[in-house]
This record gives C-alpha cells, sequence and structure tokens, in this order.
C-alpha cells in the first residue's frame, strides 16, 4: 500500500474543524511532539486558543532503548490544573504515545478532561484509547510507517514507508 495518497493540508482543515468543535472556553491544545506540535501550533494560530507541547519520551515503556531525543520537550505555558486538554497528534497507531503524554501531562497537574483530535487514525490499538476527533481512517500494513512533515513553506505532507 506505498501508493498512499493522503492531502495532508485538507486533512488538517478536517481536523480545525473537528477541533473547534471540542472547544470549550478553557480549552488549551497541546501538541504532541513532533507532528502533533506543529499542528497545535499551527491550530492555536488558527483559532486563537492556547497551545504547548508535550513529550512523550520519559514516560514511553520503551524509554530504556530509545533514550531521550534532544528535540523532546514539554513546555505548557498555562495551568494544568482543572483545565480542558485536547491533546493533538498527526498519527494515531497503537495508542502507546497517547498513554505515555497522559502519565506527563499529569505531572504538571490534574485538568478537568482529557481529550484526544489526530490528523490521522491508522487503527492497529494496543491500548483502549480513542480519538473524540479523526480526519481520516486508513489501513497500512503492520511494516508500514506513516509519518507527518513540514515543509520550508510549512506546509503539511505525508511519508508512507
Amino acid at each position: 500500500m506505498s501508493d498512499l495518497k493522503l492531502d495532508a493540508e485538507g486533512l488538517y482543515l478536517e481536523l480545525k474543524k473537528g477541533v473547534q468543535r471540542l472547544l470549550t472556553a478553557d480549552t488549551a491544545l497541546v501538541g504532541i511532539w513532533s507532528g502533533g506540535a506543529w499542528l497545535a501550533e499551527r491550530l492555536a494560530a488558527d483559532l486563537g486558543v492556547a497551545a504547548g507541547t508535550i513529550s512523550s519520551a520519559l514516560h514511553r515503556d520503551d524509554f530504556g532503548s530509545r533514550g531521550l531525543a534532544k528535540a523532546d520537550h514539554t513546555t505548557l505555558p498555562f495551568e494544568v490544573n482543572g483545565r480542558d486538554i485536547l491533546l493533538i497528534d498527526d498519527v494515531l497507531y497503537t495508542g502507546r504515545t497517547t498513554r505515555a503524554v497522559i502519565n506527563e501531562l499529569f505531572d504538571f497537574g490534574r485538568p478537568a478532561c482529557v481529550q484526544l483530535a489526530v490528523l490521522v487514525d491508522r487503527g492497529g490499538r494496543q491500548l483502549p484509547i480513542e480519538a473524540a476527533f479523526s480526519a481520516a481512517r486508513v489501513t497500512l500494513d503492520a511494516n508500514q510507517s506513516l509519518r507527518l512533515v513540514r515543509n520550508e513553506d510549512r506546509r503539511f505532507a505525508f511519508e508512507v514507508k
């Protein structure tokens, strides 16, 4: 299925509509590093809401083998306690990254609500994680990967390997 063509920019517009429906007066967007962080940054600018970035690195169940990537970081420039948090990610697959970032998020406080919105849900869950909104659902072989990339002009595209 390497000929899979997804319009990342078109899906971004769908994600923006879905996120808009999930927003409350007290919602902050939290982008999962790195593709989700790019999406949250752009959504925050387009929708006028607070946004931060979260890393899964310290709470991953494979931390021992992966180590800490230099680019991974968590920046939450708002109070987490009592806040509605909308996690933003590019691709939802096993659910393991989502589990790790929820653990990281709770290190910063206790949100009132945590939801997840993703650009693409590719199935294959290993944990009971479900997105409140996904712009698209695709099926890929387990040995394939789907990755969001951001071009020099800051437009989104997908790489399928």
